[in-house]
């Protein structure tokens, strides 16, 4: 009878368990981004390998909110990557589909789509509703997040048109889905006043440098295809600054992404602490 009684307890316990904490893999919540060249930090890697990268930059704010539970942040994102590529080659089965405990899923597209998609208008949202779908499926515990895109052109007032474009359907998107849309492009536009290339590294064909800067550049050159000089923010602004393109590429630097890992750690953390049954200490250390 007590054998009975104990066991009716401990299913009793699990029941009454927050589905979060359920969903904890190896005692941590698990965090995913799924996203573009935007998301996935490719040249601050080969820059400053050290980091702290996007992900990085995640799980360390939100530890240092004192009452949350340790966090892992996955990054699967990858250059040149739109939702039916990553649908159609196979590699969400690959990277994503069969991760353990996902907690919470960050999904960061269009800027690839919008080039790469016929019929973006109607094909980007099908292809968003169809990941979400897997995503569902695979991940039915976790939290499912669609995100704005970053602006990849500043003007001084108002959402860029190519921009706009692409979170209007976003938002659509997300409205559909009743899911909870997280818009990362008003906190990044503001931060984007203070300068307009400030949160972007430059990234410049070696072949428009004028010749008498050849030497001088090259502890900067990225032997590619076609080589480039990369630097990770305005270093070599006061040489170069006045060559049209100087300051085309608009892929967020180390700074850039700090300002994504920050808004994304302040939109996470109440979320975190709700799906918990928790409140946020009132001095902001641990409770």
């Amino acid at each position: 009878m007590r054998i009975q009684t104990a066991l009716l307890f401990v299913i009793a316990a699990l029941v009454a368990m927050p589905v979060a904490s359920r969903a904890e893999h190896d005692g941590k919540l698990q965090i995913l981004i799924l996203g573009d060249s935007t998301a996935e930090c490719s040249i601050p890697r080969k820059l400053v390998p050290e980091g702290p990268q996007l992900e990085d930059v995640i799980r360390q704010l939100l530890a240092a909110e004192g009452d949350l539970p340790p966090c892992n942040v996955i990054n699967v994102a990858l250059s040149g990557e739109f939702i039916h590529r990553l649908l159609d080659t196979g590699r969400y089965d690959k990277v994503a589909a069969k991760l353990p405990g996902l907690d919470y899923i960050l999904v960061r597209y269009g800027l690839n789509d919008v080039a790469k998609r016929e019929n973006f208008d109607t094909s980007f949202p099908q292809d968003f509703h169809k990941l979400i779908a897997r995503l569902r499926k695979d991940h039915p515990a976790a939290t499912i997040i669609p995100m704005t895109v970053i602006p990849m052109a500043f003007k001084a007032e108002g959402e860029d048109t190519a921009s706009k474009r692409i979170n209007d359907l976003v938002r659509r998107v997300a409205g559909e889905e009743k899911l909870t849309l997280f818009d990362i492009y008003p906190r990044y536009y503001e931060e984007l006043k203070k300068g307009p290339n400030m949160l972007n590294y430059r990234r410049f064909p070696l072949a428009k440098i004028p010749e008498k800067y050849r030497e001088f550049v090259k502890p900067f050159v990225m032997n590619e295809k076609e080589p480039k000089v990369v630097v990770m923010d305005n270093q070599l602004d006061a040489h170069f600054g006045n060559l049209p393109g100087w300051f085309g590429d608009r892929h967020p630097n180390l700074a850039g992404y700090h300002v994504i890992g920050d808004e994304t750690a302040k939109f996470l953390a109440p979320m975190i602490r709700a799906k918990l049954g928790k409140t946020k200490p009132a001095s902001g250390g641990k409770k």
